[in-house]
């Protein structure tokens, strides 16, 4: 009864808002945000404020999310079946609300306890949260000899040798062959490739080929002016002799770079050091209230120390970039980002597909109703700092401050681009209970509601749940930048201490396979 007498929580997140989003869940005859619920509104979900007519936006964040498809009147369950989605113009105001940053003095900043990489043979000198020896490939056709190598180290106790090294990783992919070795699906995987290569997360490097596939690992190295040494070497099965001789000579290999990997000592280094991709998967209709803006304001404490955020999942900016063009550091920025969003439309319309297609049924479940509606919760990860660059795929980022890279939606191929970039830590939040991991860069798992923490708690590194019950974003973000901190230290978090990260290399492929 007690139960009963208490009002369900609701949220309206604008003064110009028309929707309400239900905290708890409201019955059927139930008065909630003002209104009587004519029917049941799930936690999550949300609840007409007012007669929205037919054709009329909708709007949430103070932003329109979609347009009512019938006459929706107050107290109405608003998600897809009464609400539509349409393309319309949006006023980019092209740094409109660009400033200049404030970056803390180096002795101020926070720091963390990282590997110290040096600049070698093409390799640039970075810091790094983790101390990996990687065996990657540059076809699908050697994927099972990198495994094989990998297997046999672990099997053969040799790690035990090398306490410093976290581990020796294959990262294979399903490419590398079928592609226009001289088009974009050669030039994204030689990005990628190179791109963990140099991540400062690995000590060392083995890349493995077949030899005759279209992705062909010398002109990688002609491109990027890279020489074999101890921490970067390349084989072939097929100039090798076959697929055991391969594994034998790719098992030396890495005996000899273990050692050298193992010399590494964790340093203190400041977090200006740190490049933190931004990621969020089976959001719900909490993500945009609880753990993005939550994110977002670790992002900006992240960006005052000197640090570096990438957000990216351009299918899930889709419809909020203009909130991001406001903040571009030049108009050249700006229009770079309005670029890749029109790519978007037109490789979306040469696939038959819509951008609208991006909430997932999990996403909907959850309380998401259109793609609007999920960027707007999406792009509040990147804070409120001025947009300092924007990058293509895989392209090393080497601007500090908030930036944006180009990569899908889809999880596993956006992090491996923003990794491909240089990110040395990753933070993930998710509404409906993701599990992810990304090696060689630690993934931080933030749940966005405190039912789906508490039920996957062992997925889970922080609940940003409570933010609903009083927590403020300010103190939650701080949480999160505390965190991100200890885990770039050594800490391990849940994701690795289950050993996730292995399968989550995906590059992105674009264009035809042949």
């Amino acid at each position: 009864m007690l139960d009963k007498a208490i009002p369900p929580r609701t949220l309206t997140l604008n003064a110009a808002d028309n929707v309400a989003v239900a905290v708890d869940p409201v019955d059927a005859g139930v008065t909630a945000a003002g209104v009587t619920a004519l029917k049941r509104i799930p936690r999550g979900h949300k609840l007409a404020l007012s007669k929205i007519a037919t054709g009329e936006p909708i709007r949430k964040f103070g932003q329109i999310i979609g347009f009512a498809t019938v006459d929706i009147p107050p107290g109405e369950w608003v998600h897809e079946h009464n609400t539509g989605f349409h393309a319309f113009e949006r006023d980019y105001a092209f740094c409109a609300e660009a400033k200049p940053e404030f970056v803390l003095p180096i002795e101020q900043q926070a720091t963390f306890e990282g590997f110290r990489r040096e600049g070698s043979g093409g390799r640039p000198g970075k810091a790094g949260t983790r101390n990996y020896v990687g065996i990657l490939t540059s076809v699908n056709c050697s994927a099972s000899a990198a495994r094989f190598m990998a297997e046999e180290v672990k099997r053969s106790g040799l790690l035990a040798d090398y306490p410093n090294v976290d581990g020796v990783i294959a990262l294979t992919h399903g490419t590398g062959c079928g592609i226009d070795y001289n088009g974009e699906s050669f030039e994204v995987l030689k990005r990628t490739t190179w791109g963990y290569a140099c991540n400062p997360n690995m000590a060392a490097v083995l890349v493995v080929g077949l030899g005759c596939e279209g992705f062909q690992i010398k002109r990688m190295k002609d491109a990027y002016g890279v020489e074999e040494s101890d921490v970067f070497r390349t084989l072939t099965i097929q100039e090798t002799g076959g697929t055991k001789k391969a594994v034998a000579a790719g098992i030396e290999a890495l005996k000899v770079m273990l050692p050298i990997a193992n010399r590494a000592v964790r340093e203190t280094v400041p977090a200006s050091e740190l490049m933190l991709a931004l990621q969020c998967g089976g959001s719900d209709g909490y993500s945009g209230i609880t753990a993005n803006p939550a994110l977002g304001k670790a992002v900006d404490l992240l960006v005052e120390h000197g640090g570096t955020a990438i957000l990216s999942e351009t299918p899930e900016i889709y419809g909020a970039e203009h909130l991001l063009t406001r903040r571009a550091a030049t108009r050249e920025v700006g229009e770079k980002l309005v670029g890749i969003i029109k790519w978007w439309e037109d490789y979306t319309a040469r696939a038959r597909m819509d951008m609208n297609n991006n909430p997932s049924p999990g996403n909907k479940a959850g309380g998401l109703t259109t793609i609007l509606e999920k960027s707007l919760g999406a792009a509040a990860k990147g804070g409120t700092k001025t947009l300092a660059a924007v990058y293509h795929y895989a392209e090393q980022v080497k601007s500090k401050g908030f930036v944006y890279m180009d990569t899908p939606g889809y999880d596993p191929v956006s992090a491996t681009g923003q990794v491909a970039g240089g990110a040395n830590i990753l933070a993930f939040t998710t509404g409906r209970g993701s599990a992810y991991g990304c090696k060689p860069t630690p993934s931080v798992k933030l749940a966005t509601n405190t039912p789906m923490y508490l039920k996957q708690t062992d997925d889970m590194d922080i609940n940003c749940g409570d933010v609903l019950d009083g927590v403020t974003l300010e103190e939650k973000g701080k949480e999160i930048f505390d965190y991100l901190l200890r885990i770039a230290s050594g800490e391990h978090s849940k994701s690795e201490e289950m050993g996730y990260g292995d399968a989550e290399f995906v590059p992105w492929q674009i264009g035809a396979t042949m």
